[in-house]
């Protein structure tokens, strides 16, 4: 069981599943969203999320045509992002998790917008964009060092 809120704790979550995927995503918008050099999500499927508290303090943001981004109203954490054409599955923000195991990464992606100071780890399979759209990793890319 994994288990999570915001900052200020007016939302809270439980899922009822293990996390048995977690990106580490550099692309400009989640740099932007979250306020850091990179973001890791882990897609998960919203059927097995319960809402325990605060869903009246969600607050969502349309990042681009087909993504909406949605945090708390009250303290602006980052919970999660969904896209409208895969409605059943979110990219919860790790960072609200309190309770419960999280994996290591799995994969990172949009590595071309990496942050020139960070180190990837060539140990994890990296991605020039989305996973979803490139299926060959970028591991042989000497630029992506």
């Amino acid at each position: 069981m994994i288990k999570g809120s915001c900052l200020c704790g007016e939302v809270k979550y439980e899922y009822g599943a293990e996390i048995s995927e977690l990106a580490v995503c550099h692309c400009g918008q989640c740099k932007k969203a979250q306020g850091t050099p990179f973001a890791t999500n882990a897609p998960i499927d919203l059927a097995k999320m319960k809402w325990l508290s605060g869903e009246e303090n969600f607050k969502s943001y349309s990042s681009s045509e087909n993504k909406r981004r949605v945090f708390c109203a009250n303290c602006g954490s980052p919970l999660f992002s969904q896209r409208t054409d895969m409605p059943e599955t979110i990219r919860l923000r790790v960072g609200t998790i309190t309770e419960g195991k999280i994996p290591e990464p799995s994969y990172q992606i949009y590595c071309e917008s990496v942050s020139s100071w960070f180190v990837l780890d060539k140990n994890r399979p990296r991605y020039m964009q989305n996973k979803a759209v490139q299926r060959t990793p970028a591991d042989s890319d000497s630029t992506l060092s």
